[in-house]
């Protein structure tokens, strides 16, 4: 069993309150020098079988149309091996996602 890890981060155009807020609060509680914070979203998929490019291609629509708003959000879809090393598996976004699982 392999774990596919999705990123699901808000494109840099868009606004980001939550991460703003948490930037905001961490000089009052002793944390300097972070210029910027952004808020995202972490999925692990356990997935059965080998992770070849028909099962990532599977991610990267299920990414695509359920995890991830295309519209305000960018996401990336990585594999980790049984130590916990990862690799790209790629990345997606409303413009650029055609051929982009590795």
């Amino acid at each position: 069993m392999a774990r596919v890890v999705v990123d699901v981060m808000l494109k840099p155009e868009i606004l980001d309150p939550q991460g703003q807020a948490v930037q905001r609060a961490l000089p009052r509680l002793g944390f300097e020098g972070i210029s910027d914070v952004r808020q995202g979203k972490r999925f692990e998929l356990e997935v059965e079988g080998p992770v070849d490019r028909d099962a990532l291609a599977r991610i990267h629509e299920l990414a695509e149309t359920f995890l991830a708003n295309t519209v305000i959000e960018d996401f990336t879809v990585r594999v980790e091996d049984a130590d916990g090393n990862e690799r790209p598996a790629g990345t997606g976004t409303a413009a650029a996602s055609e051929g982009a699982v590795a």
